[in-house]
């Protein structure tokens, strides 16, 4: 793993984030600077940026970390997990943020706020009259979804398409579209027809390709489905098979489960203990001869503020779906966030350094899990979970940043064999282009104290260049390499490197 060299590192490290004054200096650290003739305490200036800093950490100021990056070692593809849920709606034009993302996919749920915005995406309001003839094509509206859609597919960014409806959160009031179909066969017929559409260019549409088709989105909850278990299985079962003989070729699965928090954490109430329950009897009904149906990807979600938890529910996931029979069927993770529903600043904690090196670190750490693909909640710039922009203003956050850091290793392709968490709360992972001559390393530190890393590369020469995001970068280049080749992570920071062969 690691050779970790303890030495004494001042508290400063942490003002050093959180100081507005200078930008990159913080002051009033007492022995903590790279002046020789500065005595310890009077006011001292620390500069993070400033050649030399690292080797005075190095030798007796702070806490460096030995990190092995073989490059000649290599563990398949980086994974798409820098997928998003929703986006800035552009009716048509391309959303430039995406494609300098690599945004791989887009997941349509709760797309355009209630009720699906009452236009967008959700099977009532494409085909609004159920009594009306489903193989008629002016029984759709088509409209604003074609609009939307359009854009997304124009930034490069493939569509994870769900089929069924959005969250009613006052559902208890009236819920309407939520409720169990009267005719599952015809609900089947309608979704065919939806893909058709976008696929295959019937009632005026497309040829888009769109791959993955989700049946529904977290049944367990009743603000999703109105329903019994049972109803569901029986809904699943029927609008799977039929859409699966139609097109053999794409992908059907579901069913966006609420996520496994009963089996980890404490004090959880029935219902969320419940979400175990729907899971096991949902793979005993779909692996049954009588009741047999195709899953060839199953989706879940978590949203959390420990990304040590995502991997544990990724592997219950993994381990769960293999026990019973479905080894190709894949782990798709497509709702996430960092967000502690009792802290009161969550919404704009998900913006700021404190949820982009979650993100961060939930990225390298999924990259060495059984997860095959990731969804971010959310893009969309009006929902409070929207991590990636503010409101009103659309700015892009520190937390987009790191998807941008992210797409970097994606765009490489191979992943590197090297240790994703050297110790607790730093993380890494790296990657290679095809021919092995370009190579770079994401490096995240979720620590509150600063830490020095020196790599021992092999199969790369050196470290030619590095952009921090923290409290006052973005992704912007500095005296961050050191002479001595080290690296200074600052606290709560982000850090990409590009080497050399």
């Amino acid at each position: 793993m690691s050779n970790l060299k303890p030495i004494t590192l001042a508290g400063c490290l942490l003002a050093a984030a959180a100081s507005e004054a200078n930008q990159n200096q913080v002051q009033n650290c007492p022995g903590l600077t790279d002046e020789g003739n500065v005595n310890n305490g009077t006011r001292q200036i620390l500069n993070f940026s400033k050649p030399g800093y690292a080797n005075t950490l190095d030798t007796d100021l702070g806490r460096v970390m030995y990190v092995p990056v073989d490059f000649t070692k290599t563990i398949g593809k980086i994974k798409p997990l820098h997928g998003v849920n929703n986006s800035p709606i552009t009716y048509g034009d391309p959303l430039e943020e995406f494609t300098q993302a690599g945004i791989p996919y887009m997941r349509t749920h709760d797309t355009a706020g209630g009720f699906g915005g009452a236009r967008f995406i959700d099977v009532a309001n494409i085909f609004p009259d159920m009594d009306a003839d489903e193989n008629d094509p002016s029984s759709y509206d088509f409209a604003f979804t074609d609009a939307y859609i359009k854009g997304v597919i124009a930034s490069g960014t493939r569509i994870f398409y769900r089929l069924g409806a959005t969250i009613e959160n006052r559902h208890k009031i009236k819920a309407y579209h939520i409720n169990p179909p009267q005719d599952n066969s015809k609900y089947a017929r309608i979704c065919e027809n939806i893909i058709r559409h976008y696929n295959e260019g019937w009632a005026n549409g497309f040829k888009y390709g769109i791959e993955y088709w989700e049946i529904w989105n977290e049944p367990e909850n009743p603000n999703m489905w109105t329903g019994t278990m049972a109803e569901f299985f029986e809904f699943y079962r029927v609008v799977a098979n039929h859409l699966k003989n139609k097109f053999p070729h794409l992908k059907i699965g579901g069913y966006a489960g609420c996520g496994f928090y009963g089996m980890n954490r404490h004090n959880n109430s029935e219902f969320t203990r419940s979400f175990v329950t729907w899971f096991d009897e949902f793979l005993k009904f779909i692996t049954n001869k009588k009741t047999a149906a195709p899953l060839d990807f199953y989706s879940w979600h978590l949203y959390t503020t420990d990304p040590m938890e995502i991997i544990m529910h990724a592997e219950y996931v993994d381990k769960k779906l293999k026990n019973a029979g479905l080894k190709d069927c894949e782990n798709i993770f497509n709702e996430w966030n960092y967000i502690d529903f009792r802290n009161e600043n969550r919404w704009d904690d998900m913006k700021g350094m404190l949820g982009a090196t979650f993100v961060g670190a939930a990225f390298i750490l999924m990259q060495h899990s059984p997860i095959d693909k990731a969804m971010y909640y959310d893009a969309l710039p009006t929902r409070a979970y929207c991590g990636l922009y503010e409101f009103p203003s659309k700015r892009t956050t520190k937390t987009f940043a790191v998807f941008k850091a992210f797409n970097e290793l994606y765009q490489l392709g191979t992943a590197i064999d090297t240790a994703p968490n050297p110790e607790k709360d730093l993380y890494v992972l790296a990657a290679k282009n095809s021919d092995g001559s370009k190579g770079k390393m994401l490096l995240v530190n979720r620590r509150i104290s600063g830490v020095v890393v020196k790599m021992q590369l092999t199969g790369m020469t050196k470290a030619v260049s590095a952009r921090r995001i923290d409290s006052f970068r973005t992704l912007e280049p500095g005296n961050i390499i050191q002479s001595n080749g080290a690296i200074v992570l600052a606290p709560q920071s982000v850090i990409i490197v590009e080497f050399e062969k």
